[in-house]
């Protein structure tokens, strides 16, 4: 049976007329420019892109951001599990 993981943050997305983003549930920040936004959840990397993008808050301890700009994307990105070691695999 596959095991669920436990997330600390609720995963929620909030955009107001393309132009306010708050997303929930986010544990870092990546990278970003005003093109693009790279948002790390535990669910997947975000990727938000637009134009004159501008980070308004991030909370590290509540997992929010807010961004405001010209939003015209939001793709996600699934976080790849990390890989044993070949010693690791050998002696399971």
């Amino acid at each position: 049976m596959a095991e669920e993981k436990s997330i600390s943050f609720p995963q929620n997305i909030t955009l107001e007329e393309r132009k306010n983003l708050t997303v929930t549930g986010v544990t870092d920040i990546g990278s970003y420019d005003e093109q693009t936004v790279i948002a790390v959840t535990e669910l997947g990397e975000l990727t938000i892109k637009g134009e004159g993008l501008h980070i308004l808050r991030m909370s590290v301890d509540m997992g929010e951001l807010q961004l405001e700009g010209e939003i015209s994307s939001l793709q996600y990105t699934d976080i790849q599990p990390k890989t044993q070691g070949f010693f690791a695999r050998l002696f399971k």
